[in-house]
């Protein structure tokens, strides 16, 4: 169903755009340094987060598209999260009109031609360059989709590749972005959440065949090209100091939109005014907040207070770039690049802290349904500051961005040793050998890995069968290796015992390797590895909390 896909993938999109918050923070420098945008549209995806995990099991995409208005609304914060707010109600409105349990190319088009009119309806004076721009651009590819008959996977990849070609062209629209040599921070900002729910939504497969994992590294490396911070000083850009914003319950009736937006453009700039009657949000930056909440409270009540100081902010802004700018020139200088590093990718806390015990340098954020690009690759090539690297990928759908990122790499060796999950680079790190070369390191770690036999455990989000058949209910939970689904089941204490025994029948093991999920419990995991040892008394258990998403169980066997 559309509306549970949209609460599965909803999060993990928002936690794509809290990752960034701060890399987003610092592109800010339109209209002003006006608070942080990237910490702004995290919140605001937060709220709506919390509003659609409170809904009920089975909601209606109606009932889906309330919540996401009404969280959005609430929880919006600055003028990035506004407008967010109203693509996200427009989005939601316009999935909420489809007709199957499916969305189709053209339940998407409606979804974004809907977005695009509240979110313009929003903004007074709609300003080229911005996340209004992307959203447009995104609105009209998805258009030529639909004419040339494009499925569902490939429109939503090519939405992906479209958002971030529109991105690296925002300076080219506006200037003030073009003079400090940066890219728009509220549309950076919602390319970041569309690639987040489309790789989410997805899933492994589609998104491996998908244009996205090639065009849309060439897209995102072009924005990475732009996102040069530069030290800004000069408080310029607008007349007023205080980035105001409030929730307002009318208690005289509907407001008069036009009315109150022509009070709140007399106060100052950047005046926005969403939502329905009784609760609205506002948002002006002024010289005179006092004088703006004077004036709602004569109709209503106020509250949800946020006054900002742009100016300070600013000045904080261009002091952590500074500290950040110095920092990384220390670094840089003190750092003698080593004989040898290694760059692995993990989607869980506890799957990073044990691949950094094993000696990896960099732990590139990353996993099943969120793939890092070839630049985020590269960019940890470069940062593990040795002359020669050796990359796990851990996961299939990433082997052609961590090659992409080797073939990129002038000054440094880079390998790539093709592991398919975690499990495989602890086994490939295992034998790792400081006195022997890169080469003869990648191939033993590639033998180790290969010996490596590993399962994973995860709940289906829409109906399927298992490969003998078996059909697989929305919501039942799976059992997964060697990319087949061979065990289905309504339990992972029940599944994770039967693929265990499926792996041990083809091939007895010694130890089992064993990683709890964030979502599982820490008691309903020591019950699972009880179960497992009552059940392989011969098997040697080694369970471990590696914090993935998404798969509450990962093991491997060797």
């Amino acid at each position: 169903m559309i509306s549970e896909d949209i609460r599965i993938c909803f999060p993990i999109a928002a936690k794509a755009v809290s990752d960034k918050a701060e890399e987003i923070n610092k592109l800010n420098v339109f209209p002003v340094p006006d608070g942080d945008t990237g910490t702004n549209m995290s919140l605001t995806l937060g709220a709506v987060v919390s509003e659609i995990q409170a809904l009920p099991a089975g909601a209606s995409m109606a009932e889906v598209a309330k919540a996401v208005t009404h969280g959005s609304l609430m929880g919006a914060r600055g003028n990035s999260g506004v407008i967010m707010s109203q693509i996200l109600r427009g989005i939601t409105e316009g999935l909420a009109e489809a007709k199957g349990d499916e969305a189709t190319v053209q339940d998407v088009v409606t979804a974004l031609q809907r977005a695009e009119k509240v979110a313009f309806q929003a903004v007074r004076k709609p300003v080229e360059g911005t996340i209004l721009t992307v959203l447009r651009d995104v609105r009209a590819k998805a258009e030529r989709c639909a004419k040339a008959k494009m499925s569902v996977a490939d429109t939503l990849s090519e939405l992906v590749v479209e958002a971030y070609e529109s991105v690296a062209r925002t300076p080219e629209l506006l200037p003030v972005l073009k003079e400090n040599g940066v890219v728009d921070s509220g549309a950076y900002g919602f390319a970041t959440f569309l690639e987040g729910f489309v790789r989410a939504a997805l899933g492994d497969e589609a998104v491996a065949e998908a244009r996205v994992e090639v065009a849309g590294d060439v897209a995102k490396g072009s924005v990475s090209s732009k996102v040069a911070i530069e030290l800004n000083d000069d408080w310029e850009g607008s007349a007023y100091r205080y980035c105001t914003e409030f929730l307002f319950l009318s208690e005289k009736g509907p407001l008069d939109d036009d009315a109150e937006l022509a009070f709140l453009a007399s106060m100052g700039d950047c005046e926005l005014l969403v939502g329905e009657d009784p609760y609205y949000k506002i948002h002006v930056h002024t010289n005179e907040p006092n004088v703006v909440l004077g004036h709602m409270l004569e109709r209503g009540q106020i509250f949800e207070v946020f006054i900002h100081n742009m100016e300070i902010e600013a000045k904080d802004r261009t002091s952590k770039i500074a500290a950040d700018k110095a920092e990384e020139a220390e670094q840089q200088k003190a750092a003698e690049p080593k004989e040898m590093g290694f760059v692995a990718v993990a989607s869980g806390a506890g799957e990073a802290d044990i691949l950094k015990s094993l000696g990896v340098d960099v732990v590139v954020s990353g996993g099943q349904t969120m793939n890092p690009s070839t630049a985020d690759i590269l960019a940890a090539v470069q940062k593990a500051g040795a002359k020669g690297v050796i990359v796990l990928p851990d996961n299939g759908n990433i082997r052609m961005a961590a090659e992409a990122a080797a073939g990129a790499c002038d000054d440094t060796k880079v390998l790539v040793v093709p592991t398919k999950s975690v499990p495989q680079a602890f086994a490939a790190m295992f034998v790792v050998d400081p006195s022997a070369s890169l080469e003869e390191n990648a191939e033993a770690m590639a033998e180790a890995a290969a010996e490596v036999r590993d399962g994973e455990v995860t709940r289906a989000v829409r109906d399927s069968a298992a490969a003998d058949g078996t059909p697989i209910h929305a919501g039942g939970v799976m059992g997964i290796t060697d990319g087949k689904i061979v065990s289905v089941g309504s339990s992972v204490r029940d599944v994770t015992l039967e693929l265990v025994r499926k792996l041990q029948e083809e091939q007895e093991g010694d130890t089992i390797t064993i990683l709890r999920g964030s979502e599982l419990e820490k008691r309903e995991f020591e019950g699972i590895c009880d179960a497992i040892e009552e059940d392989q008394p011969d098997l040697e258990l080694d369970p471990q909390y590696g914090g993935q998403p998404l798969y509450p169980i990962i093991f491997s066997i060797e």
